[in-house]
């Protein structure tokens, strides 16, 4: 099967949304995924979820992770794990977390994705200088 990475990304996104509500309703979770390899990266996402999550937390001035929307959480978990993780330039990793924000979670007002780009600038500007 020949996939696109955003059509990975967007796989891998819609599991840790649906870890994340499951969790937030103490329901088991059983992720299921046409893509082989989403399994992997989503796998790992989960393992070093708590870093992913004090990296962000510590780039969210005067604001909390959970008062984000729980897809909005999961695009910029996403995006902080390829930041972390892969040799991909931090310049595509913002703008494919852009690109899915403005497909799935901008609102009428178009601000969720400056939102995003500005967290995910400050966070590549700690992690890569």
């Amino acid at each position: 099967m020949n996939v696109t990475r955003r059509e990975l990304r967007i796989e891998v996104m819609n599991a840790i949304y649906q870890y994340d509500l499951y969790l937030s309703d103490k329901l088991p979770f059983i992720p299921y995924f046409e893509i082989e390899e989403a399994q992997d990266i989503f796998n790992k996402i989960i393992e070093k979820l708590n870093n992913l999550d004090q990296i962000i937390e510590k780039h969210l001035y005067e604001f909390s992770l959970y008062r984000l929307a729980f897809l909005d959480r999961a695009i910029i978990r996403l995006a902080v794990f390829e930041l972390l993780e892969t040799d991909l330039a931090k310049e595509i990793i913002i703008d494919e977390a852009v690109e899915i924000t403005k497909v799935f979670s901008d609102l009428d007002d178009e601000k969720q994705h400056r939102f995003t780009n500005k967290v995910l600038d400050n966070i590549a500007k700690t992690l890569r200088g």
